[in-house]
């Protein structure tokens, strides 16, 4: 009996190693390493009897063919990283579905359409100032702009692809027909610790959360720290300090949102000067998308009260929003029966991060598998998924697939 599990922790420790030196693995896009993980993957692909191509947004595409005329389900994710992050975000959700298809073949399992397991090259946004290259050329909704993008070394993101032997110019023509496409799956690491509080080896995602960013800027009066009266001072710090204990108390307080103060700056930012002026970022996450407006429209009500009690000057403007993706309920029907057939409990919980699957949802239905990590540890050396619950996973994927179009009774 093949130990589905040990495949993919091999696998995966063999993708490890394409990374630049250092501490857990770093593996930018359109580099040597992204060359070295390609050469892995497409050795994989064709062990699974799978046909491979490399398409012009950099997106590697193992292909089980199914029938004359049929349609074809997606499933994959991402093989970049962060910066020293780990071994299984994004790459995991590519290497189990090749073996979910290699399991099918050994068990002469036939399907009524096609398979194709894509390995998207740029989901991070690390090395280029934008992401999502890949899933959204498929879905149509790819900004052919980005390519003028550059990186730290002045690099533009047409030329490190030109360099790696793509044609972006071709990337327009990837859009896939949603007449086509039954649905696409995309199996991650949850990067949280829900599903290990709870025991639970696998997870069905219920909506990928959707996400708002808000730039506001204090601005007060500086003086000396020293001979400034405290009564009647312009504190800018002091203001933003006020708005980051509010972030904070919304997240506390309010049901499926997560609130975060990311990014802080000060000036003059020394010892013995009042601060004149503070620029800080606000972000709400949330699968509800008006519970995050609401939020949002609440942080703004509350720093022009501060603004009016402390005589501070402050602007707020959302910057960003990207509305919440539920996910399809047909497929995590079969997705949590699956998971069940291979021995999972499978809760349901909705996904703080962005994935692949955010952008895929404007082609075709999406549903998302998460995979237990240790201590929900994420982008980090430490991140770690066991054996046994890759081995779950990849039973789960198979008997997901092969579920499709037939009927599989209610979740429960």
């Amino acid at each position: 009996m093949t130990d589905w599990g040990q495949r993919a922790a091999a696998l995966l420790n063999d993708l490890a190693a394409c990374s630049e030196p250092g501490p857990g693995v770093t593996r930018l896009p359109f580099t040597p390493e992204h060359r070295a993980a390609l050469d892995v993957l497409r050795a994989a692909m064709e062990n699974a009897g799978l046909t491979v191509t490399l398409d012009a947004a950099c997106t590697l595409v193992g292909r089980r063919e199914g029938p004359a005329g049929c349609k074809t389900f997606l499933l994959g994710s991402h093989q970049d990283s962060v910066r020293e992050g780990g071994a299984y975000d994004g790459i995991m959700g590519v290497v189990l579905p090749i073996l979910a298809l290699e399991k099918l073949r050994e068990e002469g399992a036939e399907l009524p359409f096609a398979v194709d397991v894509l390995a998207f090259a740029d989901e991070e946004g690390v090395r280029f100032p934008t992401a999502l290259i890949g899933s959204r050329a498929l879905a149509g909704t790819f900004d052919p702009s980005v390519l003028d993008m550059r990186d730290d070394q002045g690099t533009a993101l047409r030329d490190a692809m030109t360099s790696f032997g793509l044609d972006p110019a071709g990337i327009g023509a990837l859009r896939r027909d949603p007449g086509d496409v039954l649905g696409f799956l995309e199996t991650h690491i949850e990067q949280g610790p829900h599903l290990e509080r709870e025991g639970e080896a696998l997870g069905v995602v219920t909506a990928i959360c959707g996400i708002e960013r808000h730039q506001i800027i204090v601005t007060g009066e500086t003086g000396h720290a020293g001979t400034l009266p405290m009564m009647g001072r312009r504190d800018a710090l002091v203001g933003a300090a006020a708005i980051v204990s509010e972030v904070d108390r919304l997240g506390q307080q309010t049901a499926d949102l997560r609130a975060t103060v990311g990014a802080l700056t000060v000036e003059p930012n020394v010892v013995n000067a009042v601060p004149r002026a503070v620029r800080l970022t606000a972000e709400f996450r949330s699968p509800d998308d008006n519970i995050r407006s609401k939020a949002g429209n609440a942080l703004h009500d509350f720093a022009r009260q501060v603004a009016t009690q402390r005589s501070l000057t402050i602007d707020a403007a959302r910057t960003y929003a990207q509305p919440a993706q539920p996910c399809n309920q047909d497929l995590s029907r079969r997705l949590s029966w699956a998971a069940k057939q291979a021995g999972a409990g499978c809760p349901a919980l909705p996904s703080g991060a962005t994935h692949d699957a955010s952008a895929m949802a404007d082609l075709c239905p999406i549903a998302m598998l998460f995979v237990r990590c240790r201590n929900g540890v994420s982008h980090k050396p430490e991140e770690f998924a066991s054996s046994e619950d890759m081995a779950l996973a990849i039973s789960a994927l198979s008997t997901f697939l092969k579920s499709i179009g037939q009927d599989v009774g209610s979740p429960g």
